[in-house]
C-alpha cells in the first residue's frame, strides 16, 4: 500500500467531443482544455490507476467496468464524422474493480459489474486530454440511478481508502448543466448558474460534516434546481467530496463557457512527489 495520498477531482467534462472539433468562437473550449491536460499536476504525481466515475452512466446498482480491454462508447449524437473515430486504448483493471466492489458492498451498498460496456465520452474526451498515451488503465464506476444525493455520499465514503493504493478518484460532470439554457454562440451568462457556482466554492469549502449536509439538500441552493434541472452531472461531485472528507474544497479551474460558468474542484493537497 503507498503511503502517498492522492487528492480526489471533480472536472468538468465539456459539451461531447467540443475539444477535438471546431467551434465558432475558435476558442470557446481552449481554457478548459489546457486545464485538463495539467490533470496530472493538478494530482501530483502521476496515479497507478484512474477510477472515474462519470455522469453518464446510470445503473440499477453502483456498477464497474470490469474488463481488461473496455474500448470506447461514442455516446454523443450529431456531431462530425471524425469524433466517431477518436481513440484512446487505455486498458482496464478487472483488479481494481473488484477492489471497488469490495469496498462498496463493504459499506452495506449493492454492487454489480460489467464487462462489455465501453468507457463513455464522460471518461474518454477528457481524459485523452489528462493522458493522451492511455497509459494509466480506468476503471468506470455508475452513477445509481435513483441519483438520491445522500447515497453517493455513501459511494464517496465508502471509495476514500483507493487514494492511499495510487488510485485517482475522478468524478467526472459539470457544475451547470442546463442544456435548454446553454448559448452555443455567446450572450451572457446565466446568472443561475454564477449563484450556484458561488454556492458550490462556498459550500465545498466548509468542513466535511457540514459540507455534506448541504450537499444533500443541494436542491435548496441558490440556482440549484435551474442549474441542474436533472442531477447526474452533478452527483459525481458529491462521491469525490465524500471520498476526500476530511479535507475542503478547492476551486482549482474556473471558466464562461456557453452561457455557463463552469468549475473544477480538488479535495485534498496533490502528492508531493519522492
Amino acid at each position: 500500500m503507498s503511503t502517498k495520498v492522492f487528492p480526489t477531482l471533480f472536472i468538468p467534462h465539456g459539451a461531447g467531443p467540443c475539444f477535438f472539433m471546431d467551434w465558432d468562437p475558435p476558442d470557446t473550449w481552449a481554457r478548459m482544455a489546457g486545464w485538463l491536460r495539467s490533470l496530472e499536476a493538478a494530482a501530483g504525481v502521476r496515479p497507478a490507476a484512474l477510477l472515474v466515475i462519470s455522469a453518464h452512466w446510470e445503473a440499477p446498482v453502483f456498477t464497474v467496468s470490469a474488463g481488461q480491454d473496455p474500448g470506447l462508447l461514442y455516446d454523443y449524437y450529431g456531431f462530425p464524422e471524425h469524433t466517431y473515430q477518436l481513440d484512446w486504448p487505455a486498458r482496464g483493471d478487472p483488479e481494481l474493480a473488484r477492489r471497488v466492489r469490495s469496498l462498496v458492498s463493504g459499506a452495506g451498498l449493492e454492487s454489480g459489474e460489467d464487462s462489455d460496456r465501453g468507457l463513455d465520452h464522460g471518461v474518454f474526451i477528457p481524459m485523452k486530454l489528462a493522458f493522451p498515451d492511455a497509459g494509466i488503465p480506468v476503471v468506470q464506476l455508475s452513477l445509481q440511478q435513483d441519483l438520491d444525493p445522500a447515497l453517493h455520499l455513501r459511494l464517496g465514503r465508502a471509495l476514500a481508502p483507493l487514494r492511499q493504493e495510487g488510485v485517482l478518484i475522478v468524478g467526472s460532470g459539470m457544475s451547470y448543466h442546463n442544456m435548454r439554457r446553454f448559448r452555443l454562440r455567446g450572450g451572457p451568462v446565466d446568472p443561475d448558474s454564477r449563484r450556484f457556482d458561488d454556492w458550490l466554492e462556498q459550500t465545498l469549502a466548509l468542513p466535511d460534516t457540514e459540507r455534506e449536509e448541504r450537499l444533500r439538500h443541494w436542491e435548496s441552493a441558490p440556482g440549484g434546481r435551474a442549474a441542474h434541472p436533472r442531477e447526474e452531472h452533478l452527483l459525481p461531485l458529491h462521491v469525490v467530496a465524500s471520498a476526500g472528507s476530511e479535507s475542503r474544497g478547492e476551486r482549482v479551474f474556473h471558466d464562461t463557457v456557453i452561457g455557463s460558468v463552469q468549475s473544477a474542484f480538488r479535495f485534498g493537497a496533490p502528492v508531493a512527489p519522492a
